[in-house]
């Protein structure tokens, strides 16, 4: 699943339209449909049941998808210390949004924060979570 989910958002990156001319056809193309029942298949083979295996799918495709959709419509291109630009830009009040400027003061004072390094780490946290339901399965 970590292996398609880089795929999957290198590709939408690279092609923004992608997302949403997949997401526009009335119904599924046969290259679609067995793609799915390919990734049920490597899902079930790994012990996943059908509603955890579905989960699982739905949850880290509409990850990748949203990340990928926000990572491409960013008002900034995401390199080092482009964040921290542009949030110096906005700048908001601290006194009117205390919560959003600790966020920002936090994750950009070490300088080494970026965009695109979440991706990696909501993608752990949710594979992690996939995993733990799993093992929950199989020790059930």
């Amino acid at each position: 699943m970590e292996t398609r989910a880089r795929s999957a958002r290198a590709v939408f990156v690279a092609h923004p339209w992608s997302i949403a001319m997949i997401e526009s056809r009335p119904a599924p193309s046969a290259a679609l449909l067995t793609h799915h029942d390919r990734v049920l298949g490597w899902l079930f083979a790994a012990g996943f049941t059908a509603p955890l295996a579905t989960l699982a799918f739905s949850t880290v495709d509409a990850f990748v998808y949203g990340f990928a959709l926000s990572e491409t419509n960013l008002p900034f291109l995401p390199s080092p210390g482009a964040e921290a630009e542009f949030a110096a830009t906005v700048s908001p009040d601290p006194g009117a949004y205390p919560n959003l400027s600790r966020s920002l003061t936090e994750l950009l004072s070490s300088g080494d924060y970026t965009y695109p390094s979440e991706f990696d780490n909501g993608l752990t946290l949710i594979l992690d979570a996939i995993q733990a339901q799993l093992d929950a399965t199989r020790d059930a």
